[in-house]
């Protein structure tokens, strides 16, 4: 047991005991615990192959779990799942619209599969089509759409009935800037509705931009949960970050600030840089001092609370999927 708790004093969106899912002899998921208040963002971070996208689709009835309990919007997730596929909505990481059809006729179609009469159904689809900025749109075909479009078009596709919970799996990898800043301005909307997201990320930023909870998985377990700010806390009481005038000398600072700090020194894809978890601020001043005192020339520091990224990378031993990706494109 995880032993989460509800910091809020409101109703539980998703209260879950022990959820295990195993595919052959490995366990995708290990046993995990949530209480999600109602009418909150809570966010799911961990590396591929975590467990995240599993959970979430135990939730969602899509699979059921090997052990392990769970209520949604108070109905049993085992013995009720009609009752609570009534009260739920998922938005997976690819659009599930129909390319050939116009941004208006998917969301017809979908609003009379939901019972809407014709009239209603359109209705509805242009509603949504305004409320996501996608009106003057509505008659291209889908697969014309760029990709921040069709990323709208698949949420507002799960909102032609307003769900009382929204199940969002990493709805804006891939997209740019702009249109990540659209996503999270309708998900903040849907919040203020009433509708509770549960919402995996790959995106750090994008957890501290939305979440009011957040909770680490890695291997399936549920390694850490809490505010963005107290998984800052967590892991130390700063970080320090240097970049050196010279990078061959990044061997030997590395060495000199971990047995200064007492703690690893993780090295950044900028090959001068490098970055340390702090228990105590003085440390700080004692591992810049110890540089100074062997030659080692710093071009730059600095001296902060820690970012979600670092307390990702300390909490699981590797870094995030996408600074993988930023790495993985400068080499």
């Amino acid at each position: 047991m995880n032993n989460i708790i509800n910091h809020d004093d409101r109703p539980l969106a998703v209260h879950a005991e022990g959820l295990v899912k195993r595919f052959g002899k490995q366990r995708a998921v290990d046993g995990i615990d949530l209480s999600i208040p109602q009418g909150t963002v809570y966010g799911f971070l961990g590396p591929n192959g975590a467990g995240k996208t599993t959970t979430m689709k135990m939730l969602a009835t899509l699979l059921k779990p090997d052990e392990g309990q769970a209520h949604i919007m108070g109905h049993d997730l085992l013995t009720e799942p009609n009752a609570v596929r009534r009260r739920v909505s998922l938005t997976g990481q690819f659009a599930s619209v129909d390319e050939d059809l116009s941004g208006i006729e998917n969301l017809i179609l979908i609003a009379r599969l939901m019972g809407y009469s014709r009239k209603d159904a359109k209705e509805r689809a242009g509603e949504l089509l305004d409320a996501f900025g996608l009106e003057e749109a509505a008659g291209r075909q889908a697969k014309k759409y760029s990709g921040g479009m069709r990323r709208r078009l698949d949420i507002a596709a799960s909102m032609v009935v307003r769900p009382d919970l929204l199940f969002l799996d990493e709805p804006t990898t891939g997209l740019d800037p702009r249109s990540r800043n659209q996503i999270w301005a309708i998900v903040r909307a849907l919040v203020s509705t009433g509708t509770t997201v549960l919402l995996t990320t790959q995106y750090l930023d994008e957890a501290d931009q939305l979440a009011d909870r957040i909770a680490v998985i890695d291997h399936g377990k549920i390694i850490a949960e809490g505010t963005s700010g107290e998984l800052k806390a967590s892991v130390g009481s700063g970080v320090l970050h240097v970049r050196l005038q010279d990078p061959a000398t990044r061997a030997k600072a590395q060495k000199l600030l971990a047995d200064t700090i007492g703690a690893p020194v993780h090295l950044s894809s900028d090959p001068a840089a490098l970055s340390a978890q702090l228990t105590a601020q003085k440390k700080g001043t004692q591992a810049l001092a110890a540089l100074d005192a062997n030659n080692i020339e710093v071009s730059e520091f600095s001296l902060g609370q820690p970012s979600l990224d670092e307390v990702f990378l300390t909490l699981t031993g590797k870094p995030t999927e996408n600074d993988v990706q930023k790495d993985g494109a400068k080499s």
